[in-house]
Parts: C-alpha cells; structure tokens; sequence
C-alpha cells in the first residue's frame, strides 16, 4: 500500500484531484494498517487530526441512541474517505467507525490534508462535493425513518445492499451483516427484523440460509417500496 499515485481506490474519492507530486507527499507521510473485523477505527466524540481511506473492506458509521441500540446512519465502502467533515469543521466526531469486515485503512494527517485546500481547488471543490453528499444521504435517512414503513425500509436496503456490494457466486448478497447490524440500518428491533425477515422468505421474496440472504424477487421488493 506505498505508492498513492498507483493506487486505483483514490479514483472514487476527493483523493483523485491531486496531482503525482501531492500523492507522492501523501506516500511519504501517511500510515498504513490493518482493522480487524469488528473492531473500531474511531469512536464518537473522538478529535481526528486526520482523515482516513478505505483501500478495502467495509465499516459502518452509526450513533448510539438513548436506549443503548446502534442506529447505523451509512456503510462506507473502499475508495470512500473517513473522518473529512471532522477535519473541516473542527470538532469532534459525531459517529463511531466499525469494520463489518477485514479492511486495509490508509491514515492521512490532518497538515497535509489542510495545505492540499490551501493549494489544490479541485481537491477542496471534491472534498466539499463529498461532504454535501454524506448530507444529502442523512436527510433522506431522516424521511425514510418518518415516511416509509419498517418493511419498505428493509426491502429498500436488501436491494441497496446488492447495488452496492454485489452477490456472491451462488447469488446470496456479497456484504453479510447480522440481524442485528440489518435492524440497525432499518431502525427497528432487531426482533422485528427477523420476524419480517422470515416473512419475506415465506413470501419467496428472498431465501435465508444462516446469515446468507438472496434476493429471489427483486421486483416484489421494489414494487414494495
């Protein structure tokens, strides 16, 4: 993970404005690791002197509400960045960072990050673009939760799930979560989650086996919701 400039994940990111030179800066300072599954890259309420990138894997940004469950408020995926609004606003983290599976993070320090706004509009008009969109997302996280049903909510995040992570060969969804992560995306019980689960598999919208899930009839899911 030495050379940013051959890096392909930075094409999906703000990262992709910087020119050789400024990646080979990046190189020279930046840390790369290892997060295991299930472990936490950032807590809430954490200050961030820096950003990260997701060379691969996947984590999940969530809150802890009042009654201790863990709302998952968005799945950030490889080539995303972790940490930019903190960095622009100056305050601590408002979510926590989990790997939901192996990753291979690349830390980036906060000066550098700083002197490439200072010197680079491109890359400042990209990380802006970025944090417009996490907006973007969280407000129609908000409509969902008050407009839709907790059914249309799963049936749009099962279909979701297979748009942006895949299938695997025998067709169940690439990203396997637990029910417990699924209820947290949803915003429900996790009993409520597995209650309606399986009732999507009796109506043969999708099939379970273990924490497998496959979409057997995307179209019900979508006329759903």
């Amino acid at each position: 993970m030495g050379k940013c400039e051959q890096c392909i994940v930075r094409e999906f990111s703000a990262l992709k404005a910087l020119n050789k030179d400024e990646l080979i800066r990046i190189a020279d300072c930046k840390t790369s690791y290892t997060v295991k599954k299930g472990e936490t890259i950032f807590d809430e309420g954490d200050s961030l002197n820096g950003i990260y990138c997701i060379k691969d894997g996947v984590c999940k940004l969530s809150k802890l509400s009042d009654n201790g469950k863990d709302q998952i408020v968005k799945l950030v995926k490889k080539g995303e960045l972790l940490g930019q609004r903190s960095l622009i606003s100056e305050e601590t983290t408002n979510l926590s960072a989990v790997a939901i599976e192996d990753m291979q993070v690349c830390y980036i320090p906060k000066q550098e990050i700083l002197q490439f706004f200072n010197e680079n509009n491109q890359f400042s008009l990209n990380m802006m673009k970025s944090v417009c969109g996490d907006l973007k997302d969280a407000d129609d996280g908000m409509v969902n939760l008050a407009q839709k049903t907790v059914k249309q909510r799963l049936a749009e995040t099962l279909l979701k799930l297979e748009s942006d992570f895949g299938n695997n060969e025998d067709g169940s969804l690439k990203l396997q979560l637990s029910r417990d992560e699924i209820a947290g995306l949803i915003g429900t019980a996790t009993e409520s989650c597995i209650r309606l689960l399986s009732e999507f598999n009796k109506e043969g919208w999708i099939a379970l086996q273990g924490k497998k899930i496959t979409i057997t009839n995307k179209k019900e899911l979508q006329k759903m919701i």
